[in-house]
Protein backbone atom coordinates (compact mmCIF):
# COMPACT_ATOMS: atom_id res chain seq x y z
CA UNK A 1 0.00 0.00 0.00
CA UNK A 2 1.32 3.62 -0.66
CA UNK A 3 1.72 6.00 2.64
CA UNK A 4 -1.67 8.29 2.66
CA UNK A 5 0.50 10.43 4.94
CA UNK A 6 3.40 10.71 6.77
CA UNK A 7 5.91 13.03 9.00
CA UNK A 8 9.14 14.52 7.95
CA UNK A 9 11.30 16.33 9.56
CA UNK A 10 10.60 19.35 6.98
CA UNK A 11 7.06 18.88 6.49
CA UNK A 12 3.99 16.55 6.31
CA UNK A 13 4.21 14.85 3.33
CA UNK A 14 0.28 14.06 1.67
CA UNK A 15 -0.30 11.64 -1.14
CA UNK A 16 -2.41 13.88 -3.63
CA UNK A 17 -5.40 12.12 -4.62
CA UNK A 18 -6.49 14.42 -7.10
CA UNK A 19 -3.97 13.04 -9.04
CA UNK A 20 -5.06 9.12 -8.62
CA UNK A 21 -4.94 6.31 -10.67
CA UNK A 22 -2.98 8.08 -13.43
CA UNK A 23 -0.09 9.92 -11.31
CA UNK A 24 1.39 9.32 -7.40
CA UNK A 25 2.42 12.39 -6.72
CA UNK A 26 3.04 13.77 -3.18
CA UNK A 27 2.18 17.55 -2.10
CA UNK A 28 4.96 18.60 0.88
CA UNK A 29 3.30 20.77 3.22
CA UNK A 30 5.60 22.92 4.99
CA UNK A 31 3.51 24.77 6.61
CA UNK A 32 -0.12 24.52 8.59
CA UNK A 33 -1.96 26.80 5.74
CA UNK A 34 -0.67 24.02 3.08
CA UNK A 35 -2.36 20.97 4.63
CA UNK A 36 -5.63 22.59 5.51
CA UNK A 37 -5.57 23.33 1.85
CA UNK A 38 -5.16 19.89 1.13
CA UNK A 39 -7.93 18.78 2.84
CA UNK A 40 -10.08 21.66 1.24
CA UNK A 41 -8.77 20.50 -2.26
CA UNK A 42 -9.23 16.45 -1.27
CA UNK A 43 -5.82 15.93 -2.08
CA UNK A 44 -6.27 14.20 1.10
CA UNK A 45 -9.46 12.51 1.88
CA UNK A 46 -11.53 9.92 4.27
CA UNK A 47 -12.50 10.82 8.02
CA UNK A 48 -9.42 8.89 9.38
CA UNK A 49 -7.01 9.97 7.04
CA UNK A 50 -8.10 13.97 7.45
CA UNK A 51 -7.88 13.29 11.52
CA UNK A 52 -4.41 12.43 10.76
CA UNK A 53 -3.65 15.22 8.79
CA UNK A 54 -5.43 17.98 11.14
CA UNK A 55 -2.83 16.75 14.08
CA UNK A 56 0.18 16.74 11.93
CA UNK A 57 -0.83 20.22 10.21
CA UNK A 58 -1.24 21.24 13.72
CA UNK A 59 1.84 20.05 15.34
CA UNK A 60 3.84 21.63 12.28
CA UNK A 61 2.05 25.42 13.06
CA UNK A 62 3.45 24.63 16.72
CA UNK A 63 6.63 24.41 15.14
CA UNK A 64 6.73 27.65 13.51
CA UNK A 65 4.87 29.06 16.73
CA UNK A 66 8.40 31.76 18.00
CA UNK A 67 7.39 32.41 21.21
CA UNK A 68 8.49 31.10 24.09
CA UNK A 69 6.14 32.04 26.73
CA UNK A 70 3.53 29.31 27.55
CA UNK A 71 0.58 31.37 27.31
CA UNK A 72 1.04 33.38 24.70
CA UNK A 73 2.35 29.64 22.61
CA UNK A 74 -0.88 28.05 23.71
CA UNK A 75 -3.03 31.85 22.31
CA UNK A 76 -1.15 31.60 19.16
CA UNK A 77 -1.43 27.25 18.83
CA UNK A 78 -5.89 27.93 19.61
CA UNK A 79 -5.87 30.20 16.23
CA UNK A 80 -4.08 27.30 14.56
CA UNK A 81 -6.32 24.72 15.39
CA UNK A 82 -9.17 26.94 14.83
CA UNK A 83 -8.30 27.91 11.41
CA UNK A 84 -7.48 23.91 10.58
CA UNK A 85 -11.07 23.22 11.84
CA UNK A 86 -12.27 25.22 9.24
CA UNK A 87 -10.67 23.00 6.24
CA UNK A 88 -14.41 20.65 5.87
CA UNK A 89 -17.34 20.30 8.19
CA UNK A 90 -18.77 16.70 8.05
CA UNK A 91 -16.36 14.88 8.77
CA UNK A 92 -16.10 14.48 13.01
CA UNK A 93 -12.37 13.28 12.94
CA UNK A 94 -11.04 16.29 11.88
CA UNK A 95 -12.75 18.10 14.94
CA UNK A 96 -11.50 14.94 17.29
CA UNK A 97 -7.64 14.88 16.25
CA UNK A 98 -7.69 19.03 16.81
CA UNK A 99 -9.46 18.86 20.11
CA UNK A 100 -7.17 15.96 21.23
CA UNK A 101 -3.74 17.71 20.31
CA UNK A 102 -5.28 20.97 21.76
CA UNK A 103 -5.81 19.37 25.26
CA UNK A 104 -2.58 17.42 24.81
CA UNK A 105 -1.00 21.17 24.38
CA UNK A 106 -2.84 22.36 27.15
CA UNK A 107 -2.25 19.71 29.76
CA UNK A 108 1.61 18.97 29.01
CA UNK A 109 3.95 18.97 31.51
CA UNK A 110 7.01 20.45 28.90
CA UNK A 111 9.75 22.40 30.79
CA UNK A 112 9.58 24.53 27.67
CA UNK A 113 7.91 25.38 24.24
CA UNK A 114 10.83 23.61 22.62
CA UNK A 115 9.84 20.37 24.06
CA UNK A 116 5.61 20.90 24.18
CA UNK A 117 6.60 21.22 20.02
CA UNK A 118 8.25 18.05 19.71
CA UNK A 119 5.40 16.41 21.94
CA UNK A 120 2.92 17.63 19.42
CA UNK A 121 5.20 15.61 16.60
CA UNK A 122 5.17 12.80 18.59
CA UNK A 123 1.52 12.57 18.93
CA UNK A 124 0.43 13.58 15.34
CA UNK A 125 2.99 10.10 14.47
CA UNK A 126 1.35 8.32 17.25
CA UNK A 127 -2.21 9.02 15.67
CA UNK A 128 -0.83 7.63 12.40
CA UNK A 129 0.11 4.78 13.87
CA UNK A 130 -2.65 3.94 16.08
CA UNK A 131 -4.90 4.28 13.01
CA UNK A 132 -3.62 1.75 11.18
CA UNK A 133 -3.95 -0.71 14.55
CA UNK A 134 -7.24 0.26 14.90
CA UNK A 135 -8.22 -0.31 11.40
CA UNK A 136 -6.96 -3.77 11.62
CA UNK A 137 -9.00 -4.64 14.66
CA UNK A 138 -12.01 -2.93 12.83
CA UNK A 139 -11.47 -5.59 9.68
CA UNK A 140 -10.90 -8.35 11.66
CA UNK A 141 -14.45 -7.49 13.94
CA UNK A 142 -16.12 -6.79 10.37
CA UNK A 143 -14.66 -10.00 8.53
CA UNK A 144 -16.54 -12.34 10.90
CA UNK A 145 -19.56 -10.95 8.94
CA UNK A 146 -18.43 -11.68 5.62
CA UNK A 147 -19.79 -15.22 3.76
CA UNK A 148 -16.98 -17.17 1.86
CA UNK A 149 -17.93 -16.49 -1.85
CA UNK A 150 -19.64 -13.17 -1.22
CA UNK A 151 -20.32 -10.29 -3.72
CA UNK A 152 -20.03 -7.10 -2.19
CA UNK A 153 -21.31 -3.62 -2.74
CA UNK A 154 -19.53 -0.89 -1.76
CA UNK A 155 -19.47 3.05 -2.16
CA UNK A 156 -17.01 5.88 -2.51
CA UNK A 157 -13.53 4.82 -0.96
CA UNK A 158 -12.23 3.32 2.68
CA UNK A 159 -9.05 1.91 2.12
CA UNK A 160 -5.61 2.78 2.86
CA UNK A 161 -6.18 6.32 1.23
CA UNK A 162 -8.45 7.12 3.58
CA UNK A 163 -7.26 6.08 6.25
CA UNK A 164 -3.12 5.95 7.77
CA UNK A 165 -3.60 2.56 6.02
CA UNK A 166 -5.21 -0.60 5.54
CA UNK A 167 -9.06 0.99 6.08
CA UNK A 168 -12.68 1.24 7.22
CA UNK A 169 -14.77 -0.66 4.76
CA UNK A 170 -12.07 -1.72 2.70
CA UNK A 171 -10.35 -2.81 5.41
CA UNK A 172 -13.10 -5.38 6.76
CA UNK A 173 -12.84 -6.63 2.68
CA UNK A 174 -9.09 -7.19 3.16
CA UNK A 175 -9.62 -8.81 6.89
CA UNK A 176 -11.80 -11.43 5.02
CA UNK A 177 -9.56 -12.00 2.00
CA UNK A 178 -6.86 -12.36 4.58
CA UNK A 179 -8.54 -15.17 6.63
CA UNK A 180 -9.04 -17.15 3.29
CA UNK A 181 -12.62 -15.88 2.32
CA UNK A 182 -13.19 -15.22 -1.47
CA UNK A 183 -14.99 -12.55 -2.34
CA UNK A 184 -15.74 -9.67 -4.99
CA UNK A 185 -15.99 -6.50 -5.09
CA UNK A 186 -18.41 -4.32 -6.72
CA UNK A 187 -17.53 -0.58 -6.89
CA UNK A 188 -20.22 2.18 -7.23
CA UNK A 189 -18.20 4.87 -9.24
CA UNK A 190 -19.37 7.48 -6.62
CA UNK A 191 -20.52 10.76 -8.36
CA UNK A 192 -19.18 13.50 -8.87
CA UNK A 193 -15.63 12.98 -7.65
CA UNK A 194 -15.49 9.66 -8.61
CA UNK A 195 -13.63 8.36 -5.50
CA UNK A 196 -15.03 4.83 -6.58
CA UNK A 197 -14.03 4.97 -10.04
CA UNK A 198 -10.25 6.34 -8.92
CA UNK A 199 -9.68 5.42 -5.92
CA UNK A 200 -11.39 2.02 -4.86
CA UNK A 201 -10.34 0.23 -8.27
CA UNK A 202 -7.24 1.63 -8.47
CA UNK A 203 -6.36 -0.03 -4.77
CA UNK A 204 -8.33 -3.39 -5.11
CA UNK A 205 -6.42 -3.74 -8.31
CA UNK A 206 -2.94 -3.00 -6.24
CA UNK A 207 -4.23 -5.51 -3.99
CA UNK A 208 -5.37 -8.20 -6.70
CA UNK A 209 -8.98 -8.65 -4.51
CA UNK A 210 -11.89 -9.52 -8.10
CA UNK A 211 -13.76 -6.30 -8.60
CA UNK A 212 -15.98 -5.13 -10.74
CA UNK A 213 -16.63 -1.01 -11.56
CA UNK A 214 -20.46 -0.03 -11.93
CA UNK A 215 -22.04 3.29 -12.29
CA UNK A 216 -24.12 4.48 -9.36
CA UNK A 217 -27.00 3.88 -11.20
CA UNK A 218 -26.17 0.67 -11.73
CA UNK A 219 -26.41 -0.71 -8.06
CA UNK A 220 -30.67 -1.62 -7.59
CA UNK A 221 -30.21 -3.62 -10.82
CA UNK A 222 -27.58 -6.17 -9.61
CA UNK A 223 -29.39 -6.74 -6.21
CA UNK A 224 -32.49 -7.02 -8.02
CA UNK A 225 -30.47 -10.28 -10.07
CA UNK A 226 -28.89 -11.29 -7.23
CA UNK A 227 -25.13 -10.38 -7.87
CA UNK A 228 -24.87 -8.29 -4.36
CA UNK A 229 -24.86 -10.28 -1.27
CA UNK A 230 -24.47 -7.72 1.15
CA UNK A 231 -23.51 -3.72 1.31
CA UNK A 232 -21.11 -1.88 3.65
CA UNK A 233 -19.59 1.62 3.58
CA UNK A 234 -17.35 3.87 6.07
CA UNK A 235 -19.03 6.84 7.60
CA UNK A 236 -18.05 10.33 8.05
CA UNK A 237 -19.83 11.05 11.13
CA UNK A 238 -22.16 8.79 12.91
CA UNK A 239 -24.63 10.41 15.65
CA UNK A 240 -25.22 8.91 18.80
CA UNK A 241 -28.46 7.24 17.52
CA UNK A 242 -27.07 5.27 14.42
CA UNK A 243 -27.99 8.04 12.07
CA UNK A 244 -24.95 7.95 9.63
CA UNK A 245 -23.09 10.55 6.90
CA UNK A 246 -20.81 9.53 4.64
CA UNK A 247 -20.41 10.07 0.91
CA UNK A 248 -23.78 11.46 -1.41
CA UNK A 249 -25.37 8.22 -2.53
CA UNK A 250 -24.80 5.96 0.38
CA UNK A 251 -28.54 6.72 1.07
CA UNK A 252 -29.93 5.52 -2.14
CA UNK A 253 -27.85 2.38 -1.73
CA UNK A 254 -29.22 1.55 1.71
CA UNK A 255 -32.88 2.24 0.50
CA UNK A 256 -31.91 -0.39 -2.21
CA UNK A 257 -30.58 -2.82 -0.30
CA UNK A 258 -33.65 -2.41 2.43
CA UNK A 259 -35.91 -3.61 -0.78
CA UNK A 260 -33.63 -6.32 -1.60
CA UNK A 261 -33.45 -7.77 2.06
CA UNK A 262 -29.96 -7.01 2.07
CA UNK A 263 -27.51 -6.25 4.85
CA UNK A 264 -26.19 -3.07 4.91
CA UNK A 265 -23.10 -2.45 6.97
CA UNK A 266 -21.22 0.70 8.05
CA UNK A 267 -17.70 0.24 9.18
CA UNK A 268 -15.93 3.15 11.15
CA UNK A 269 -13.61 3.97 13.86
CA UNK A 270 -15.19 4.54 17.45
CA UNK A 271 -13.56 8.35 16.95
CA UNK A 272 -16.55 8.83 14.12
CA UNK A 273 -19.07 8.67 16.77
CA UNK A 274 -20.25 11.79 17.50
CA UNK A 275 -22.04 11.37 20.47
CA UNK A 276 -22.83 14.73 21.28
CA UNK A 277 -25.52 14.71 18.21
CA UNK A 278 -28.78 12.68 18.91
CA UNK A 279 -29.95 12.14 15.62
CA UNK A 280 -28.34 12.63 12.20
CA UNK A 281 -30.85 16.05 11.13
CA UNK A 282 -27.86 17.62 13.45
CA UNK A 283 -24.82 16.91 10.81
CA UNK A 284 -23.55 19.23 9.26
CA UNK A 285 -23.65 18.94 5.10
CA UNK A 286 -20.84 20.25 3.26
CA UNK A 287 -21.76 21.68 -0.60
CA UNK A 288 -19.10 21.45 -2.68
CA UNK A 289 -17.55 23.42 -5.78
CA UNK A 290 -20.54 23.29 -8.69
CA UNK A 291 -17.76 22.30 -10.92
CA UNK A 292 -17.87 19.05 -10.03
CA UNK A 293 -20.98 18.05 -11.23
CA UNK A 294 -20.71 20.54 -14.42
CA UNK A 295 -17.23 18.97 -15.56
CA UNK A 296 -14.54 16.09 -14.78
CA UNK A 297 -10.91 16.25 -14.58
CA UNK A 298 -8.81 14.81 -17.47
CA UNK A 299 -5.03 14.21 -17.71
CA UNK A 300 -2.63 15.49 -20.22
CA UNK A 301 0.57 14.79 -21.13
CA UNK A 302 3.93 15.76 -18.67
CA UNK A 303 1.24 15.49 -15.93
CA UNK A 304 -0.63 18.16 -16.40
CA UNK A 305 -3.99 18.20 -16.08
CA UNK A 306 -7.69 20.25 -17.01
CA UNK A 307 -11.23 19.79 -16.84
CA UNK A 308 -13.64 19.36 -19.21
CA UNK A 309 -17.57 20.56 -19.60
CA UNK A 310 -20.26 17.78 -19.36
CA UNK A 311 -23.10 20.54 -18.54
CA UNK A 312 -24.07 23.27 -20.24
CA UNK A 313 -22.47 26.19 -18.74
CA UNK A 314 -24.84 28.23 -16.30
CA UNK A 315 -27.32 25.86 -15.16
CA UNK A 316 -28.00 25.58 -11.47
CA UNK A 317 -25.95 23.12 -9.44
CA UNK A 318 -27.01 21.12 -5.61
CA UNK A 319 -23.45 19.38 -4.99
CA UNK A 320 -23.65 18.44 -1.08
CA UNK A 321 -20.84 16.04 -0.72
CA UNK A 322 -22.89 13.46 1.80
CA UNK A 323 -25.73 12.16 2.84
CA UNK A 324 -27.32 11.03 6.05
CA UNK A 325 -28.58 6.81 5.89
CA UNK A 326 -31.10 6.87 8.66
CA UNK A 327 -30.31 3.71 11.41
CA UNK A 328 -33.21 1.91 10.43
CA UNK A 329 -31.31 0.96 7.19
CA UNK A 330 -28.64 -0.34 8.58
CA UNK A 331 -27.57 -3.53 9.87
CA UNK A 332 -24.93 -3.22 12.26
CA UNK A 333 -22.31 -0.65 12.88
CA UNK A 334 -18.69 -1.98 12.75
CA UNK A 335 -16.06 -0.56 14.92
CA UNK A 336 -12.90 -2.02 16.41
CA UNK A 337 -14.48 -2.61 20.22
CA UNK A 338 -16.83 -4.61 18.15
CA UNK A 339 -20.48 -5.06 15.93
CA UNK A 340 -23.26 -3.33 17.10
CA UNK A 341 -27.09 -2.42 15.72
CA UNK A 342 -27.45 0.99 15.71
CA UNK A 343 -29.82 0.83 18.26
CA UNK A 344 -27.30 -0.19 20.47
CA UNK A 345 -24.74 2.13 19.58
CA UNK A 346 -24.66 4.24 23.37
CA UNK A 347 -23.47 0.78 24.86
CA UNK A 348 -19.68 1.74 23.12
CA UNK A 349 -19.53 4.97 24.58
CA UNK A 350 -17.85 4.02 27.54
CA UNK A 351 -15.17 2.40 25.63
CA UNK A 352 -15.44 5.51 22.88
CA UNK A 353 -14.14 7.63 26.53
CA UNK A 354 -11.23 4.84 27.05
CA UNK A 355 -10.05 4.37 23.35
CA UNK A 356 -6.56 6.46 23.05
CA UNK A 357 -5.87 4.29 26.40
CA UNK A 358 -7.02 1.02 25.19
CA UNK A 359 -5.52 1.69 21.69
CA UNK A 360 -3.84 -1.36 21.48
CA UNK A 361 -6.23 -4.32 23.15
CA UNK A 362 -7.41 -7.32 21.58
CA UNK A 363 -9.88 -7.18 19.00
CA UNK A 364 -13.64 -7.98 20.38
CA UNK A 365 -15.76 -10.49 17.81
CA UNK A 366 -18.54 -9.04 16.45
CA UNK A 367 -20.86 -11.33 18.61
CA UNK A 368 -24.10 -9.06 18.75
CA UNK A 369 -24.80 -9.87 14.93
CA UNK A 370 -24.61 -12.76 13.00
CA UNK A 371 -23.58 -12.90 9.52
CA UNK A 372 -25.70 -13.45 6.75
CA UNK A 373 -26.53 -17.12 5.77
CA UNK A 374 -25.06 -17.08 2.02
CA UNK A 375 -27.74 -18.46 -0.34
CA UNK A 376 -26.82 -19.71 -3.64
CA UNK A 377 -27.79 -17.14 -6.49
CA UNK A 378 -26.61 -16.73 -9.98
CA UNK A 379 -23.34 -14.70 -10.87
Amino acid sequence: MVPTIEWTDKAVRILDQTQLPHLIVYRECTDYHMVARAIRELAIRGAPAIGIAAAMGAALGARQIQSRDRADFLNQFHQICDEIRTARPTAVNLFWAVDRVERAAKSSLADSTDALKEELVALGKLMLDEDIVLNKQLGRVGATLIPDQASILTHCNTGSLATGGYGTALGVIRAAVEAGKRVRVYIDETRPVLQGARLTAWELLQDQIPCTLITDSMAGSLMRRGKIDLCIVGADRIAANGDTANKIGTYSVAVLAKAHRLPFYVAAPMSTIDFSLRSGKSIPIEERDPEEVTSIPVQGGAGSSGRVAIAPKGVPVYNPAFDVTPANLIRAIITERGAVPPGQLRKLKAMARAVVRERRASPPTARAIRPTRRTTRSR
